[in-house]
């Protein structure tokens, strides 16, 4: 029971501690800009950077790299599978050549 009320007393001050900080650092968040930018305008140069380095990264997380490989990869494979099955049916063909010729020695 006492171990509830030293819980509920340590909440109890650090909710209050919590709020104190809050209540003190309103006026300073109330003076910040809206739009979160700072009022310094930058540099179009500086504007053409940032941009292109935006694209860069975004090309990455996009993961368009690895999306083009697994395609390529893809085609090759399937690319492959349909040679081994034109090989496969030569081969199957001549093997019924070759049995229907000695089924018909027998």
């Amino acid at each position: 029971m006492i171990i509830e009320y030293i819980i509920l007393a340590i909440f109890i001050c650090s909710f209050a501690g919590a709020l104190l900080i809050l209540a003190r650092k309103v006026p300073v968040l109330n003076s910040l800009p809206q739009n979160g930018t700072t009022g310094i305008r930058k540099h179009h140069y500086i504007l053409q950077v940032e941009n292109k380095v935006k694209e860069f990264f975004t090309f990455f997380e996009k993961q368009i790299y690895l999306h083009k490989l697994l395609s390529w990869v893809k085609v090759m494979t399937l690319k492959i599978e349909i040679r081994v099955d034109h090989l496969l049916h030569n081969i199957r063909k001549k093997s019924q050549k070759v049995d229907s010729k000695s089924n018909e020695k027998k």
